[in-house]
């Protein structure tokens, strides 16, 4: 999960282009249908999610250990959620609601300490996640950048750097020759616009030239698992801006369009109304994650984001590599709308989407447990809540959606007649132009 960007994305890219759309792209958008009773079928990858350095603790010296402590008023890491010694307890959590995909980062800081040094402790631990993913009948999916790299890499001034592509190139290598065996999917650069965005705050990255190496190293890696691992499916997930994703995502898609095998899409949130705004940062930069709750949650605008992907690319199939809905530490919120509310009437538009010819293929719910948020405990994604500012047992509580979640994974939907509990928003809220042009309504 990222801080959400919305139109402030474009801040850094200044001198990104916007991916123009195709003839196939221009093409009418397609009907809404009126059922869902077919489902998402037996075949549907229904997963969870987890990343490296959000979940793990015992984190070793990194770019966002540095950035916490430059930063007095985030929350200090601790241990998060102490995923390096709980992982059998959260996988075994996943392996209970049905899962079948559980994605987890492999760090680089974890397995690389020193220029010249590769951790085999390191690297037995990633061993030991994947094994246990695979042993609970779960797929793994890989990432192999979540934001995070070494401390040493740090010092050699990260993405500004023109030696980092060679550099995570060779980290990256080691990580597939390690796992293809496993045949796991592969996430190579998860979010590169908000990660870009992310690097251009915290320590002043170039974005364009941070663009460029990523989109390099992206399809550099591509082609090497390709090779390792013939019969992969890779990805970047895109971090879906409603409203604005030609103009955010357009350009790092335009360079890597051909060495995507799926289209991972990651959707949280719709506009706001005017004058609802989070307030930005003292920088203008984007809202800190400390009012990620604010953000509208509208689920219908998901319909559009696999729609704008389905046209884009009208031969791949389409995964939600990322989806959720944060509360603030836990508690309800002030609408009434819950975690269960909101994964069913996610479900229905993924169901519609699917009927209307949308080629959908997997969905995995972020997070599994709550996790560190980029500099903050406060929002809470997780479909198993974490108290790590007041718990130290780190305790695993479900919320609501657990049981929810395994009921959808067993019927694989929902049913036929389900009506959603929110309905769509104003069309100017949802993901304009299309969402007006093309409004969707509840049978």
């Amino acid at each position: 999960m990222r801080i959400r960007l919305q139109r402030l994305a474009l801040a850094g890219l200044t001198a990104a282009a916007v991916l123009l759309p195709d003839a196939t792209a221009l093409s009418a958008p397609h009907a809404p249908a009126k059922s869902i009773a077919d489902g998402l079928g037996a075949n549907f990858l229904w997963g969870v999610a987890a990343s490296g350095s959000q979940s793990e603790g015992h984190a070793p010296d990194s770019n966002w250990l540095r950035y916490i402590d430059a930063n007095p008023t985030w929350d200090r890491y601790e241990q998060s959620v102490d995923f390096h010694t709980r992982y059998a307890q959260d996988i075994a959590l996943a392996a209970a609601l049905g899962s079948k995909v559980f994605r987890v980062g492999v760090e680089w800081a974890r397995i690389q300490p020193t220029p010249q040094t590769w951790d085999e402790n390191g690297f037995a631990f990633y061993d030991a996640v994947v094994e246990a993913i695979v042993a609970a009948g779960m797929h793994p999916m890989l990432t192999l950048d979540h934001w995070v790299y070494p401390g040493w890499v740090a010092d050699q001034g990260g993405w500004n750097n023109p030696g980092m592509v060679e550099q995570w190139l060779a980290s990256a290598r080691q990580v597939v020759d390690r796992f293809a065996a496993r045949k796991p999917v592969w996430v190579t650069i998860n979010e590169p616009v908000a990660y870009i965005m992310h690097e251009v705050r915290q320590n002043g990255t170039d974005a364009a030239a941070m663009l460029e190496r990523v989109a390099q190293a992206h399809n550099e890696i591509y082609d090497y698992i390709h090779r390792v691992q013939p019969e992969a499916m890779v990805t970047s997930n895109v971090g879906y801006v409603a409203g604005a994703e030609a103009e955010v995502n357009g350009e790092l898609i335009a360079r890597i369009r051909s060495k995507l095998d799926f289209i991972g899409i990651d959707y949280y949130f719709g506009l706001e109304e005017p004058g609802a705004e989070v307030s930005p940062a003292a920088d203008g930069s984007a809202a800190s994650p400390a009012g990620m709750w604010h953000l509208p949650v509208r689920p219908e605008g998901i319909y559009y984001a696999l729609q704008h992907y389905s046209r884009e690319f009208p031969d791949k199939q389409l995964w939600i590599v990322e989806n959720g809905m944060p509360t603030e530490d836990g508690r309800p919120r002030a609408d009434g709308y819950t975690r269960s509310d909101h994964l069913r009437d996610t479900v229905y538009w993924l169901q519609r989407a699917k009927a209307d010819g949308i080629r959908i293929m997997g969905y995995n719910y972020w997070s599994i447990t709550d996790n560190y948020e980029w500099g903050s405990y406060t929002p809470r994604f997780g479909l198993y809540t974490v108290d790590v500012r007041t718990d130290p047992g780190l305790t695993r509580r479900p919320t609501d959606a657990v049981e929810t979640y395994r009921r959808i994974i067993a019927a694989g939907g929902v049913p036929s007649g389900y009506q959603p509990v929110r309905g769509p928003s104003d069309c100017e809220l949802v993901d304009p132009p299309l969402s007006c042009d093309h409004p969707v309504t509840v049978p």
